[in-house]
């Protein structure tokens, strides 16, 4: 088994105060890596870095809240002065404003695009600014979500934010190959803030909250589980076992790991000299129009009661 071993290596985790952000943090803390949580809350970063301090790691806090080039500029200013270098950046930091798009407003997608979308960008940015600086490689870790590969009803803002962050994985793998850094985008399903409150899973997480294990048609069906089950990613990612791995999208939840697919044609149909609004028509049934794609996050396979 490959030893994962992140030591003397530095890392940003952006939203790492709680949820799946923290557990990132303390599962790269605890392969070596030194790093820097961030949160829009000063009392939850610094709580957070205390946990990571008492597991024996080693952690500081950057609040500010990402989306901005000044904010991104901070976080990786702040990894270079403790540390002196950054090796990793994972871009976790998100918000929700959930809204059918009759009802969302401009400042509903603006502010989601803003702290998701842009805030990876400008993230990821300036983390390749300084790893191409320090010529030594590293990794760029995207959060995404089964929003962004499927879309999902009510999450206009989000599952575009989404899909664009997987999109931005496979481009960055390109442009930054030659500079030995990596960028994966991640799929996380887990037991959050974000999710716990859907009805289904309601009863499920509150069990679990009362030290019940969930049960397998959660853990392995559905993919469904803690933020400590989908960190072993992370510091997998951000090491030498995985150096070869870039441009993907790779899904983690439960007791399952799962890749994506990367978006592609699945059917097609010529016509000698190009189409009509009526050849169409007629070829679809029977060609390209034989196997429409499904939408939306399937619903969870409870088992019969």
């Amino acid at each position: 088994m490959p030893s994962i071993d992140l030591t003397g290596k530095a890392a940003v985790v952006t939203g790492s105060g709680r949820g799946l952000g923290l557990a990132y943090a303390h599962a790269l803390a605890a392969h070596g890596a030194s790093v820097v949580v961030n949160d829009v809350d000063e009392a939850v970063a610094e709580a957070a870095v205390k946990s990571i301090a008492e597991a024996g790691g080693k952690a500081v806090a950057e609040v500010v809240p990402v989306g901005t080039t000044e904010a991104a500029e901070r976080l990786v200013n702040r990894a270079v002065e403790e540390f002196g270098r950054l090796d990793v950046l994972v871009t976790n930091a998100g918000i929700l404003r959930d809204k059918v798009l009759w009802k969302m407003t401009d400042e509903d997608f603006d502010a989601v695009i803003t702290t998701h979308l842009k805030g990876t960008f400008t993230c990821a940015r300036a983390a390749a600014v300084r790893m191409r600086e320090q010529g030594e490689g590293g990794s760029l870790i995207l959060v995404g979500s089964p929003a962004g590969q499927r879309g999902n009803f009510g999450q206009t803002n989000y599952a575009a934010a989404k899909a664009g962050i997987a999109a931005m994985a496979r481009t960055w793998s390109m442009e930054l190959g030659r500079a030995g850094i990596t960028v994966n985008a991640i799929v996380p399903v887990a037991a959050t803030a974000m999710t716990e409150t859907i009805p289904a899973f309601a009863p499920y997480v509150e069990a679990m909250r009362g030290g019940e294990p969930l049960p397998d048609f959660l853990r392995k069906g559905e993919g469904f589980g803690t933020p400590e089950d989908c960190a072993a990613l992370v510091p997998f990612l951000a090491s030498e076992a995985a150096r070869g791995v870039t441009g993907q999208a790779i899904g983690i939840g439960g007791d399952k790991v799962a890749l994506w697919s990367h978006p592609q044609e699945i059917r097609a149909a010529y016509a000698d000299g190009g189409w009509t609004p009526g050849t169409l028509a007629d070829a679809w049934p029977t060609s390209v129009g034989a196997e429409l794609q499904s939408v939306g996050i399937p619903a969870p396979k409870f088992p019969e009661a």
